[in-house]
């Protein structure tokens, strides 16, 4: 099984707006980074695999098996890991494993108890009073007692402290080294992808813009910058948006072969991060 997730031609409409033919696959064992400003489309997607949502038109698998006929075989192999507190803010960590471990055949205590500890998390005091990073905690801890082999995280690092972000992205780092699981790890803080992704999907006004590996993005995009008059209406086409300034231009490209045929070395590139292209394509509209 080489795709864990695998939209196809998915769309769903609301009022004001709509996801469109949405076309993604999650590969296993492997961190996919899921990015898009707020209100992109990012955790509607995510609800639609989760089967939180039903799409108006096309498919859903996870693990190769659609929801009509396998819900509770996908959801034991899936862990869920929120933004904010799910539980019960009155109940403490171990009444929550009273309530949870049933619900999955191969929940794990032993492992369960390592995680508590590894993570530092008390089991006899009130979520309530959890800070944002140790609630994180305690959602990962749950998904993989259960032995989860996708973790779906929406927007995990939003509210940390940067401390904590990195510890975090240090521990996911480390559950990846055994190769089994898969991660999908929505987030507008792109900079923590650059760390952790092996894959980019880019949304966008509820369209998927790319998904590819991040080795592709490296090499496909750059930012570009030159004198104003060499811009003209055949030139810009090799640019996703250019950035006018009276000291020249600055624009981002997803075809570097062709701005070096172009432009030659008349221009200065540079890697685009992540943010970069999500900047550029905001300002304007793709031509390809």
């Amino acid at each position: 099984m080489e795709n864990v997730v695998e939209l196809i031609n998915v769309s769903k409409k609301f009022k004001g707006f709509s996801i469109k033919n949405i076309d993604l696959h999650v590969k296993q064992g492997f961190v996919t980074g899921f990015i898009g400003a707020n209100g992109a489309g990012k955790s509607t997607t995510i609800k639609m695999m989760m089967n939180l949502l039903r799409p108006d038109a096309g498919e859903v698998k996870l693990f190769g098996l659609d929801y009509q006929t396998n819900e509770k075989d996908i959801k034991e192999r899936i862990g869920f890991v929120y933004d904010s507190n799910v539980f019960f803010e009155g109940l403490n960590l171990k009444d929550i494993k009273r309530i949870v471990a049933p619900a999955y055949r191969r929940w794990d205590d032993t492992l369960f108890h390592q995680y508590v500890e590894k993570f530092e998390l008390p089991l006899n005091k009130s979520i309530k009073t959890f800070s944002k990073g140790m609630q994180m905690k305690a959602s990962l801890a749950i998904a993989l007692s259960h032995h989860a082999e996708l973790i779906i995280m929406d927007e995990p690092t939003a509210g940390l402290d940067p401390i904590f972000r990195r510890e975090l992205l240090g521990l996911l780092q480390e559950l990846m080294l055994d190769g089994t699981r898969t991660i999908f790890f929505s987030t507008h803080i792109t900079t923590d992808l650059d760390r952790i992704a092996d894959y980019i999907a880019f949304i966008q006004r509820g369209e998927l813009v790319f998904s590819k590996s991040i080795h592709d993005v490296t090499e496909d995009y750059a930012l570009v910058k030159g004198r104003i008059d060499l811009l003209d209406r055949d030139t810009e086409k090799a640019f996703v948006h250019v950035h006018r300034a009276p000291t020249g231009f600055e624009a981002l490209t997803d075809n570097t072969t062709e701005v070096k045929e172009i432009f030659g070395d008349t221009v200065v590139m540079e890697r685009a991060s992540l943010e970069d292209i999500m900047y550029y394509f905001k300002g304007g509209i793709h031509h390809v």
